[in-house]
């Protein structure tokens, strides 16, 4: 019987503890009572099973970041040493689910109820993630056309969309306090940042001159760097406002949440936008644009001062825009709401079915 027992050790030591271990265990070893009675074969069993010691990780988003860092340059070092385009694809969702993971580890640490689990966040994660994209895929594609209000549409429209995923998919939590839908919020927000990064990594790839792997680093490199003040960032101040008016019974839709909603779709509007108002304001401080002539006609030749102009005013507001959404955040998260506090009095209700009915 030893024998066996040493190999249920090796299996369970590598993949977890049995469901039936505990129980396993407490059979194994009786009370003082009846201690006497038990054989040579169940002492030894009891004595091969001890009760596993839960390992607690230290900052396990910090273990994420560094181990997904490294897999990600080792992914970028062989396939330029060997050229194989078949890990093209794990390059993409490697860089691109990166950050985003990252901060919803770090964000999870910091739930307030126990009823947000590692299973919950991921569904969050995931699923609002993709419904996120597919929804505002849609709208976009049969609502906006080019105009001077185009940015001001996507920013309704994505911010539209991931508020739904979200107050869908945490419909049925029992307690709704405003930190625990900022997490949620988060993770909604998040999981469509990294598909959407995915996809634009993944166009990239595609150039006049053929596969181009620089692109796709590049792109994902500088996506890394602001996805914690995107959408993650936007979708959290709602969930925080959403979850702050809501009880187990209902999502209210109050006013409060109607105007973070408009200012959060405000904030997007100028993030997408900053390319173009830092152009405008460059050429409005300069001398104005001058032409070359190509043989594909007439391309603006910008000065060596214009594009150190250009460069710095988009990330000036990039940095404005950001900074406006982190102060919010902050102010959002020091007034936040106990999870059982009473609903406003106004507002729109929209009741919530109970699970299986």
């Amino acid at each position: 019987m030893q024998p066996a027992v040493c190999g249920l050790r090796i299996l369970y030591g590598s993949l977890g503890e049995p469901p039936f271990q505990a129980r396993r265990v407490r059979r194994a070893v009786p009370d003082r009572r009846t201690r006497t009675n038990e054989g040579p074969e169940e002492a030894a069993v009891a004595q091969s099973y001890p009760a596993p010691a839960a390992p607690m990780i230290r900052r396990p988003w910090l273990r994420i970041l560094s181990v997904g860092l490294a897999l990600w340059i080792a992914t970028i070092v062989v396939i330029f040493l060997t050229g194989n385009p078949n890990l093209v694809p794990t390059l993409v969702l490697l860089g691109s689910f990166l950050v985003p993971v990252t901060f919803v580890a770090w964000a999870f640490q910091r739930r307030e109820t126990g009823e947000i689990t590692p299973a919950f966040i991921l569904n969050t994660f995931l699923a609002g993630g993709v419904l996120g994209v597919l929804a505002a895929s849609l709208l976009e594609s049969y609502l906006l056309r080019p105009s001077w209000w185009l940015f001001l549409g996507v920013g309704l429209i994505e911010e539209a969309v991931k508020l739904a995923a979200l107050a869908f998919l945490t419909r049925h939590l029992h307690a709704k306090s405003v930190r625990d839908g900022i997490i949620l919020g988060a993770s909604v927000g998040f999981g469509f940042a990294a598909f959407e990064t995915a996809g634009y990594s993944f166009t990239a790839l595609f150039t006049i001159d053929g596969l181009s792997l620089t692109q796709v680093v590049q792109t994902e490199l500088l996506r890394s760097v602001i996805a914690p003040f995107g959408h993650g960032l936007w979708t959290a101040i709602l969930g925080g406002v959403l979850f702050s008016a809501s009880t187990r019974e209902h999502i209210t839709i109050t006013r409060r949440l109607i105007l973070a909603y408009l200012g959060v779709a405000l904030l997007h509007a100028l993030w997408d936008s900053m390319h173009v108002i830092a152009l405008f304001l460059t050429l409005l401080l300069t001398e104005g644009v001058k032409y070359q002539a190509t043989p594909h006609g007439w391309l603006v030749r910008p000065s060596g001062g214009q594009v150190m102009l250009f460069t710095g005013l988009q990330w000036t507001g990039l940095a404005v825009v950001s900074l406006v959404g982190v102060i919010w955040l902050r102010a959002l998260a020091a007034a936040r709401r106990g999870p059982q506090a009473p609903a406003p009095r106004y507002g729109w209700r929209v009741p919530i079915r109970p699970p299986g009915t």
